[in-house]
């Protein structure tokens, strides 16, 4: 399974806990563990938290990156629970791609009331697919 295939299924998934849920106003926490078990269910690998070592100039920093998830081992899902999603998060988003050398992440705000407004894709040297299937998404490319 590639980037954009994982991808479609954590869109569809993050909607799905959405849903569930009944919509905003939940902790960040509580809906990066339902979409976590949603993607479980769904038989696609998930790891939470995932810590990622730093170094800069050849020292080992004592904070590692911690990344929301991790998806099939290529996409990086970091979940928001804000009324507005500030810039810099994109930005964030970007920034661990290029650390980790990954292609694809998603910035995935439930704090909007229909979370497809609130899913926003970062790619790092991706190839873009010309569909993508939410089309008031915002696009970032580094």
């Amino acid at each position: 399974m590639d980037e954009n295939q994982i991808s479609g299924i954590v869109v569809d998934a993050a909607i799905e806990v959405h849903r569930t849920l009944g919509g905003p106003g939940l902790l960040e926490r509580i809906y990066s563990q339902s979409l976590s078990y949603e993607l479980e269910l769904r038989k696609i690998m998930v790891e939470r938290e995932k810590r990622i070592p730093l170094e800069y100039k050849g020292k080992h920093l004592a904070l590692p990156l911690r990344i929301d998830l991790l998806v099939g081992g290529l996409v990086i899902v970091e979940c928001k629970a804000v009324r507005v999603l500030h810039p810099v998060s994109k930005a964030q988003i970007l920034t661990y791609l290029r650390i980790t050398n990954l292609k694809l992440g998603l910035v995935i705000n439930f704090g909007e009331r229909l979370v497809k407004h609130g899913i926003h894709r970062v790619v790092n040297g991706l190839e873009e697919i010309n569909r993508w299937p939410h089309s008031r998404s915002r696009f970032t490319k580094g």
